[in-house]
This record gives structure tokens, sequence and C-alpha cells, in this order.
């Protein structure tokens, strides 16, 4: 009985090796195409040479981009287009559709969005970070407590490590502060990315909480105003009020269900 057939992956000529091995990967994969569309233009050496930097140029930059999405955290995200501006009873829609330019990342400001669950801060946030990795900056979208757990380690030289890579990428959200509670330890955790970026880089925050609220979020925490005072001094802060919008659409999924 005839063993079933199984795909393989085509072996490598050698100067196809040649060719990854010194980083020339777009090259390498498409190798008998490249030859081909080479041969049938009657390409000058010129003309070569300009094709195989512009492939391996596209590529690289399409890898890269592939890489900081998947570095950034995004994962899931609702593209602006569908955001409701009617819905919030308050939105300043100029401060959020200005931070979706970028420019607030070359001027090293913060944006700080407030306001109750459901009203699209963290999708607001999420298009931000998005159009910052597609403009071809490092970004980090993490929750609070996933910055907080991540930087409780018992290596401080692991913790340092952590901290430099928190301090040097493009762009960082830090998004649903407020929604638990921390001790002063973490407040510390905290402002230490905030104090390293300051004047630096840019911050997004998203925030359930006015900042007078925040010493609940942080009982017994000494530096909760100055990391307050760091976070604002160079920032655009702007709240959105109303009605969640996600009870609103579950209500109305349910019943669109009932109907059915």
């Amino acid at each position: 009985m005839p063993l079933p057939k199984t795909q393989t992956t085509p072996k490598m000529s050698n100067l196809q090796l040649s060719l990854d091995k010194i980083g020339l990967r777009a090259i390498a994969q498409n190798l008998d195409d490249f030859i081909a569309r080479a041969i049938k233009g009657q390409w000058s050496p010129q003309m070569l040479l300009e094709q195989l930097s512009r492939l391996e140029t596209e590529d690289r930059s399409h890898r890269s981009l592939i890489r900081r999405l998947s570095l950034s955290g995004i994962k899931k995200l609702k593209p602006m287009a569908d955001f409701d501006w009617n819905w919030p009873k308050k939105i300043e829609r100029n401060v959020i559709e200005r931070a979706l330019t970028l420019d607030f990342i070359k001027e090293a400001r913060n944006l700080v969005l407030i306001g109750q669950n459901g009203l699209g801060k963290t999708m607001i946030a999420k298009n931000i970070c998005h159009a910052a990795v597609l403009a071809g900056h490092s970004v980090m979208f993490r929750t609070a407590s996933a910055i907080i757990e991540d930087l409780q380690c018992e290596s401080p030289t692991e913790r340092k490590r952590k901290l430099r890579n928190y301090a040097n990428a493009g762009l960082i959200c830090i998004d649903e502060v407020g929604y638990l509670s921390y001790d002063d330890n973490a407040a510390d955790l905290l402002f230490e990315v905030i104090n390293r970026r300051y004047e630096h880089r840019s911050l997004i925050v998203t925030t359930n909480r006015g900042f007078k609220q925040w010493n609940e979020v942080f009982p017994n925490a000494s530096c909760i105003v100055t990391l307050v005072d760091r976070l604002t001094h160079h920032a655009d802060v702007t709240s959105i009020e109303g009605d969640s919008y996600r009870f609103h659409e579950s209500e109305s999924e349910a019943a669109a269900r009932r109907k059915k």
C-alpha cells in the first residue's frame, strides 16, 4: 500500500541559502520569480539593484510592522469609523481627532481620557496606538494592573531592564487606571514609568476616576501628587460623559433576540 503524499517546503538552492544568510530574505524566497522578471524585462545592472533594494525594503518594512503590532499588545481593534460620536453626552471630539494625527508624540505630550465604563476610552486609545504603530513607532498597550504585575518581580536587575523598556517605547498606553485598588508599592512602580518618560516620551492614560480619587486607588501612597503633576504637566486631559454604550448595545441585542 503506497504511503500518503506529504507536502514539503521546497529546498533552497545554495544561492538562496547564501542570500538568506546575509539578510536578503525576500530575494531568497522569491529568487526564481525575481530572475524571471529581470530576464523578461531586460533589466540593466542598475535597475536590477534598484528592484532588489525596493523588494527588500518593502519586505523589511512589512516584517517590522508585523513585529511591532505583535509586541504592542493592542490585539482586537474596533476602528474609529464605528465610533458613535453622538452617543456621549459630552466629548471633546477635536481633542481626540487631534490625538489621532499623532502630533502629541512629536511634542512628548500626554493624553488622559477620563470617563465611566463603556464610553469608548479604550477603543479610542487602541486606535491612537494602532495609528502610531502604522506610523513606525514602537508601542506598548497595557492595563495598569499588567504593568504593575510585570514590574513586581523579585530581581532588581530584571526590574531595571523592564523599566528601561517602558521608558524607551515610542508610545505607552496605561489602560484602566482606577478599576482596581493597589498598595503604595504599586503606586511607586507606576510613578517610575511616568517619571522616566516625563518630558521625553508620550503616554496615554485611560481612567474611570478623577485625579482627586486616585488616593482611593493608591491609598497611603506618598507619590500620588507628584505622579499626577508629572502626568498632566504637558498633557491634554479630556473627559467623556454619558451612559455606557456597551450596556446600550447589550440591551439592543437582547431586544433583537427576543423579537426572533
